[in-house]
């Protein structure tokens, strides 16, 4: 397979960009794009978690994570969280964020926020897919989505 042809392609999916976070001993977040919604009834969603992240075994441990919705124009946040906290260890330190009562973390400068428990998992290449159940839902304020497009991210195997 041409290499060059193969992520001039994949590139041209179009994703959304999340702050996915995740509380376990410590409060993580990264940037997610590759999460799709999968069923209806119950309402499920799918996110891509990368093997060597600081994340994943957070989530696997807790069994939940939120899912942050940013808006258009937070393109500072997402290439912030989307830095390695394995890395970079204080990432965090200027993120605005609370936790909810039950335990949720939620980004306050987000348009809404999705809390999922984990129902399924399942290795796939450098990343782990999780199948995760909609379990409580939040609107913060009014706006339009950030995407990949808007960003100037790219991102393609």
């Amino acid at each position: 397979m041409d290499q060059a042809r193969k992520r001039q392609v994949l590139r041209l999916f179009t994703y959304g960009l999340y702050a996915v976070m995740c509380h376990d001993d410590d409060v993580n977040a990264f940037t997610a794009n590759w999460l799709t919604q999968v069923s209806f009834e119950p309402p499920l969603l799918a996110v891509s978690v990368e093997n060597l992240s600081k994340s994943l075994p957070m989530i696997l441990h807790s069994k939940r994570f939120t899912v942050n919705v940013l808006r258009s124009g937070q393109r500072e946040l997402a290439a912030t969280l989307g830095k390695s906290a394995l890395k970079q260890p204080h990432k965090m330190a200027d993120i605005v964020y609370d936790i909810s009562e039950d335990g949720w973390p939620m980004l306050r400068e987000a348009l809404a926020w999705v809390a999922c428990e984990v129902r399924q998992t399942l290795p796939t290449g450098d990343s782990t897919l999780i199948v995760a159940e909609v379990v409580n839902i939040g609107v913060l304020s009014e706006g339009q989505a950030l995407t990949m497009a808007e960003t100037g991210f790219r991102h393609a195997g």
